[in-house]
């Protein structure tokens, strides 16, 4: 059986970028996932980890400097170190929060909101393994990039899951991602200026055609590699939100991850998107 995503009505949906964090709640963890539940998030995206004994966790590879400080990478720890390690607060203060395990992860999400599992090409097998012990096959939108081995490994192991590559400027790949045994469900569009391909109306008209959906980003994850064009969380807040979240809702998108979620759907409704 093969699944797909389906919209509640014309506003896109709403990813909460590792859920909703700040103050004393890190990232990637229940409780940010919970925060973002409740600030009308349809998609929750998270990372995956996996410790020196094989145990997948929810947290973003490399990014140990900054959210634990324990002089180890998870790569480098087994699982029951991984659990005794406190994750950091906003201010570099240790919380009782620990790094949640991939599986308890989905299963805390299990029948609440779409999962988007980013970092999926790491291990396509391991990870789609955890998915299903879960029984979330149903929610799961998975991703890479287009190289051929990740995309083997999709088909391989991951065929009935929902996949949206990530496509940067030009999409070259589509039509040949439809004739392989891989669940497309759309595509995750990465642009640096407005003229490019995967933004364009035609592009996103003749994707629509297909029954396929466009995932455009509002996060700022490096303001060296800005993948938006600038319409960004950032210039909604600080600035106009037409120029930000409204360009996305011009262009018709279907998903748009954001760290904001409860701030763009307020937005939303100002604009009669309910």
């Amino acid at each position: 059986m093969k699944f797909t995503v389906k919209r509640k009505s014309t506003m896109p949906l709403l990813a909460a970028h590792r859920g909703v964090c700040g103050a004393n709640i890190p990232c990637n963890t229940l409780a940010a996932y919970e925060i973002a539940l409740r600030q009308g998030a349809d998609i929750i995206e998270l990372d995956v980890s996996k410790s020196r004994d094989g145990e997948l966790f929810a947290f973003h590879p490399g990014m140990e400097p900054v959210y634990l400080k324990c002089g180890k990478m998870i790569s480098e720890m087994t699982a029951a170190e991984v659990r005794e390690v406190p994750l950091l607060n906003q201010d570099e203060v240790p919380t009782h929060y620990r790094v949640p395990a991939l599986f308890e992860a989905l299963s805390f999400l299990k029948g609440r909101a779409y999962i988007n599992v980013d970092k999926f090409w790491t291990d396509v097998e391991g990870i789609s393994a955890c998915i299903r012990r879960a029984g979330v096959e149903g929610q799961v939108i998975v991703k890479t990039y287009l190289d051929e081995e990740s995309l083997s490994a999709v088909e391989k192991y991951a065929s009935d899951l929902m996949f949206m590559p990530m496509v940067r400027h030009t999409d070259t790949a589509t039509e040949s991602l439809l004739q392989r045994g891989i669940n497309l469900c759309g595509c995750e569009v990465l642009f640096d200026k407005e003229t490019d391909e995967v933004i364009s109306d035609g592009y996103i008209e003749k994707m629509h055609k297909k029954g396929l959906l466009i995932w455009g980003n509002a996060i700022v994850y490096d303001e060296k590699d800005v993948i938006s064009a600038g319409h960004t969380d950032d210039a909604s807040l600080t600035g106009d939100p037409a120029a930000g979240w409204g360009f996305f809702l011009d262009k018709k998108v279907d998903i748009i991850q954001t760290d904001w979620p409860l701030m763009l759907r307020q937005y939303m409704r100002s604009r009669g998107r309910q």
